[in-house]
């Protein structure tokens, strides 16, 4: 029998999703891990196969994985307002934080108060990356066919720069392949043992998935993207640097498979090279705010906005101007994700009881082990040295420290980090707040 369904109150869930949004630093493999932590661990709110099966399909959506994740489970806890809530709790914290530095950057130009603020955090963050990364693998990697999807995954994206969407499409056939010839090959995570072993979030009835309530929601959700970019042309014109913001970032929201890191590269091309809104060495500022504040780390968006419309503020003050691109931005970024999840999870809570596709996008979780090592060993690589150098032989293509650059301060405090959360067990706040006050300490008294 499943277990019961626990009763989570409205208002609970947006103190806990707030305190997720306010906690959310290190992109998506800390912000996953966060969630699992108190989600799944502390609250007990959703099941371990329950949280895993709403992150694979998460992984397959355009967009920021954590977030759409935040938006499932809030979906799964409340319907339509619990979703649009832990949506928005997700984003806000970061959007304001972000469009407090953008300002402070533009006005003052000038960042190495942040990496003052904020270098033991990136320490934490590394700690409650690697601390999901052991966890999920548990959890997850319980065959050697498994092992091997996740060892695949991490080479593919580590060594090859394989496309990730590439990576999880591959994984999702081979899991449903063997299911069909082989379903020995998979052990499906946390002892699952079928559609009754997945612990229910919710006692009511199933959203019934019809094309009625399709065409709605994409009709109301594509009026809600559509809106403010409308409002902004109609008021300032299509000359405007508004017009081009709201096109460029609308067509990433939808081509973005993969997480920030996919388009990143991209994103700083265009904007420095064809539009112009950032000078060169500027996106790689904008990605040291970002890394450094909570929410996904796809906000660096936020930044990019800010920048665009605080020089061609079309008449405005400035910083105004600003802050006007900067919403325009995210807004155009995140209003999709909402349409993906609140469309898509009916049909995903039915494959719940498919065996084969269950074991389908459970493969998709073995590889997502070895997405989040390929994570976490880049979030960790660019903590701990200040210099890298590509390498490329052949169809090798990675990018490896210079050992000489190792910040041993860093490193100490991430290690420090780590035996504070996995080995006295303090929580992902205490483990935040203490590195935030070492690692300002540390960069006053012995850096100087």
């Amino acid at each position: 029998m499943t277990a019961p369904a626990p009763h989570v109150s409205f208002g609970e869930a947006f103190r806990t999703f707030g305190k997720i949004g306010l906690l959310s630093f290190g992109g998506p493999a800390g912000q996953i891990a966060l969630m699992h932590r108190i989600l799944v661990d502390e609250k007990k709110w959703v099941g371990e196969d329950r949280f895993l099966h709403a992150l694979n399909f998460c992984m397959l959506l355009p967009g920021p994985e954590a977030q759409q994740l935040a938006t499932y489970i809030g979906w799964m806890l409340h319907r339509t307002r619990g979703a649009i809530v832990a949506g928005l709790l997700f984003i806000l914290p970061g959007f304001c934080v972000i469009a407090a530095l953008s300002t402070a950057y533009m006005l003052f130009q000038q960042t190495t108060w942040i990496d003052t603020v904020f270098f033991g955090l990136k320490a934490a963050v590394l700690a409650i990356v690697v601390e999901a990364l052991l966890k999920v693998a548990r959890r997850a990697l319980k065959s050697r066919a498994m092992v091997a999807v996740a060892a695949l995954a991490f080479l593919a994206l580590f060594l090859f720069k394989l496309p990730f969407p590439l990576v999880i499409a591959a994984a999702a056939l081979a899991g449903y392949l063997a299911a069909r010839i082989r379903p020995s090959l998979i052990a499906l995570p946390s002892g699952h043992a079928g559609p009754a072993a997945l612990m229910a979030v919710d006692a009511r009835s199933p959203v019934q998935p019809t094309v009625r309530r399709a065409l709605g929601l994409t009709a109301v959700w594509l009026a809600i993207w559509g809106s403010l970019p409308l409002l902004l042309v109609g008021l300032f014109g299509w000359d405007s640097v508004y017009a081009p913001i709201a096109l460029f970032f609308s067509k990433m929201a939808v081509v973005t498979f993969g997480g920030a890191y996919a388009v990143l590269s991209y994103v700083a091309q265009e904007a420095v090279g064809t539009y112009a809104w950032l000078r060169p060495g500027e996106m790689l500022d904008g990605l040291a705010l970002a890394e450094t504040t909570p929410g996904p780390l796809i906000m660096v968006l936020t930044y990019v906005g800010f920048i665009a419309g605080f020089r061609d503020a079309a008449g405005l003050d400035p910083v105004i101007g600003g802050l006007i691109g900067a919403l325009l931005a995210t807004w155009v970024t995140f209003a999709p994700c909402f349409l993906w999840i609140l469309l898509g999870a009916p049909y995903v809570e039915r494959l719940l009881g498919n065996r084969a596709l269950t074991m389908a996008l459970s493969t998709v979780t073995a590889a997502v082990v070895g997405v989040i090592l390929n994570l976490a060993l880049w979030f960790g690589l660019h903590m701990l040295f200040a210099d890298h150098r590509a390498f490329s032989l052949g169809p090798l293509d990675m990018e490896l420290p210079v050992p000489a650059s190792l910040d041993p301060l860093a490193l100490l405090l991430a290690a420090a980090a780590m035996i504070a959360l996995m080995r006295f067990k303090w929580g992902v706040l205490p483990t935040l707040a203490g590195c935030a006050v070492a690692g300002a300490a540390l960069q006053v008294f012995v850096r100087g």
